[in-house]
Order: C-alpha cells, then structure tokens, then sequence
C-alpha cells in the first residue's frame, strides 16, 4: 500500500496525498515506514504568522494568487486553533480562500492544532516533509495566531514573515522578543489605515537594534491585503531571502531544529494527558496530589 501511496504522491496525486496527510496526522500502524521511503527534496517552506486580525488568511490568498500568476504552484497548511478539551478545530475560516480549492496548482489543508502550544499541528514536520516530495514548488504555512510560542515556525520554515497591523502600536511594544526576531520578513498589513507610516517607523526604529545582527536589514513591506496590494514586493523579499539563505549552514540548522522536535516527542509518546488526569484525580480524592512528586515518576 505504502509504495503504491508514495508513486502517486510523487506524480502530484491530490487524492493520494490527501489521504497520507489524513493517516499521518491519525498515526495510522505503518506511516513511519512512508516517511522513511521519502526522497531527498528541498522546496521552499514560507512560514506566514502573527497576531489574530493582522489579515493572514487575506494575505496567503492574495501570495498564493500572485505565485499562480507566475505559473507556479503551491501546497497551502493551514493551522487552526482546536479545543484543549475535544481537539477539534475551533476556526473554519478559510472562506478567504475558497475560490482556490479547485485550482490544478493549488492544495490546501486545514489541520487543527490538537492541543498542540506552538501554534502548530503536532505532525506538522511530517506533513511538510510529505508535501516537498510532490510536484509543488512552494509550501505555505500559515499558523493560528496564539501569540508568542508560535516562535517554533522558526525552526520548520526556510522564510517566515511576521504580519502586523497599525492598531498593533502599544501591542508592539510588549511584545517578547521571540515573536520580533524570528521574521525574514515584516508585513504591515492594512496600510491604508490611519497611522500606519507612524506605526511603521516605530517598527522600524524599535527594531533597529536587531538589524545589527542580520547581514542586512530585515525587508519590512507595506500591505492591504484585500486589495492585493504590496504582495509583488513581498514575493520578491521572499524570493530574495530564499536565494540567500541557502548556505548549508542554515540547512543544517533548520533540519537540526526538526530532528530535535521529533526526538523529543518520540520521547514524550508514552506519557498520555488522559492517563495523567486519571491519575492526578485518584491522588486528588486521596488528597495526596503534589504536582513535583508526581512529574518525578516520568
């Protein structure tokens, strides 16, 4: 089945790579044994994230419509936010870009975060490994807009952009550093609004210690979204990054980064939240519950 699976996926079928994503994300028996079959490829991951209501969706609708244009084509994640409690996902929002999903250069994908605090799905390294094997020339992540752990986009995307929007000005500048300098690239998005040369100047300025640890200044583009307008410059930066950044250093960094994610939750696979809150309530109803006791067992 698995080799099967693996012809069709690199011939670009859409049903067939479906469906694996579908049994990697469920751990279906024997998924590990696809992604150890799967060939050396290096197409691009362009890591979008930011705050809630910076435009994200817009935007990607808007990259993926400029990309088409250059007759290229392109595999779309995006990860929503999901329960903690039934893991199910919270948003469907992705009306944005419906008029895309039955475009031949198009896929997309909405997966839930599944608990998951990085503003990632957990299987997330897996299914863009998946994805660089099949015939598209660029993979776009989008991630749920969760605030600063969503940092880790850092480590599984080669270009990540960092969408702001003018209201953000006093947000800004309580920002840990984390989120700020992980951008290749800054967006301000909605920049018809009032304010937003001011907003971008501040940006600018607060950022200008960070630049001094770039080879060069870290591109920060003009955007509305809704009006496409701004995404020609912002493929160039994208291109441009990606045209500088492919020393094997940063490879090596990048995929360090993957291989350490996987390793840990390999680790982590036998420890179960169910099976812990079961245990946490009998030690509550003996009233015997002491949280650093209790972690020392695993």
């Amino acid at each position: 089945m698995w080799d099967q699976l693996l012809s069709k996926i690199l011939h670009g079928d859409i049903k067939s790579i479906a469906r694996c994503i579908s049994l990697i994300e469920n751990e279906v028996p024997g998924y590990e044994e696809l992604l150890k079959a799967l060939p050396h490829h290096t197409t691009p991951i362009i890591g979008i994230t930011g705050p809630p209501g910076a435009g994200k969706s817009t935007l990607v609708d808007a990259l993926i419509g400029a990309l088409v244009k250059e007759e290229k084509s392109v595999a779309v994640l995006c990860v929503d936010p999901s329960s903690p409690f039934h893991l199910g996902a919270v948003l469907g929002d992705r009306i944005r870009m419906s008029s895309w999903y039955n475009h031949p250069s198009v896929f997309i994908r909405s997966l839930a975060t599944r608990g998951s605090l990085g503003g990632l799905h957990p299987h997330i390294i897996e299914i863009t490994e998946l994805l660089k094997v099949t015939p598209f020339d660029y993979i776009l992540v989008e991630t749920v807009g969760v605030g600063q752990s969503e940092i880790e986009i850092v480590g599984l995307a080669d270009c990540t952009t960092v969408v702001l929007v003018p209201e953000a000005g006093d947000e800004i500048q309580t920002m840990k550093a984390g989120l700020m300098e992980i951008a290749d690239i800054f967006i301000v998005n909605k920049a018809d609004r009032p304010d937003a040369d001011l907003f971008l100047r501040n940006l600018r300025s607060m950022l200008a210690p960070s630049f001094s640890r770039h080879s060069t200044e870290v591109p920060i583009i003009k955007t509305i979204a809704s009006q496409k307008q701004g995404i020609s410059d912002w493929l160039q930066a994208i291109e441009a990054h990606l045209a500088k950044h492919k020393e094997p250093d940063k490879r090596a960094w990048l995929l360090a980064e993957r291989a350490y994610h996987l390793i840990e939750r390999n680790r982590m696979k036998d420890v179960n939240k169910q099976r812990l809150k079961e245990a946490i309530e009998d030690l509550q109803r003996r009233h015997a519950f002491n949280l650093y006791q209790f972690v020392q067992q695993f």
